[in-house]
């Protein structure tokens, strides 16, 4: 048998008329989540509502998107693999488009990471675990919200302490070991007390 004649393999059916057209006008969302089973959850709920779906798991590969594509929404975990941080890629999307909505998740959440997603370009911020209902509703917020709720509640030792670590986790772009060093504390323990935080 000659195995190196090309297979008789089917030919893919023809594309309906204006099914390039529908495609095209359709939101185009990138997801940048380095937690491949949420981001596929993540992408498949937002394909069921008519968007298009980019994925990437770090800076290089929102880097390799823009040089194709313009997302007209984002969503960006703001911890990924290696302590690397989600800031430089709102940073990076930001300067593709300005009118970018982009959308930062974490289970990291402090006063420190909002305001400097929020400075490099984010619309909106949203603490883990969010749903899509939550992501999109997010989209739709570009103002301020007048009616939020202010409390007069003064801020406990144990909450001052992580608004301490957070900012100075932004600080570092969530460089662990430098962010213990500024601490002044231990990076294991440092590292104890994210993992602490995590799981309540």
């Amino acid at each position: 048998m000659d195995t190196s004649s090309p297979r008789n393999t089917p030919s893919a059916p023809a594309a309906p008329p204006g099914a390039n057209a529908q495609a095209a006008d359709k939101p185009l969302l990138l997801i940048v989540e380095d937690d491949e089973a949420f981001a596929r959850t993540l992408a498949r709920s937002f394909e069921r509502r008519g968007y298009r779906v980019l994925q990437a798991a770090s800076l290089p590969e929102v880097e390799a998107v823009l040089t194709q594509h313009t997302p007209g929404y984002a969503v960006v975990d703001l911890k990924l693999k290696g302590d690397a941080s989600g800031l430089a890629c709102v940073q990076k999307l930001h300067a593709a488009s300005a009118g970018m909505l982009i959308v930062v998740l974490t289970g990291f959440a402090s006063i420190a990471t909002a305001v400097e997603a929020v400075k490099l370009g984010a619309c909106h911020y949203l603490a883990k675990p969010s749903n899509t209902d939550d992501i999109e509703a997010a989209f739709g917020l570009k103002a301020g919200d007048t009616e939020v709720d202010v409390t007069n509640r003064s801020s406990s030792l144990k909450t001052l302490e992580w608004e301490r670590i957070h900012e100075v986790l932004a600080e570092t772009g969530f460089n662990i070991s430098e962010t213990a060093r500024r601490l002044g504390m231990h990076r294991r323990t440092l590292a104890r007390k994210l993992e602490k935080q995590q799981v309540s």
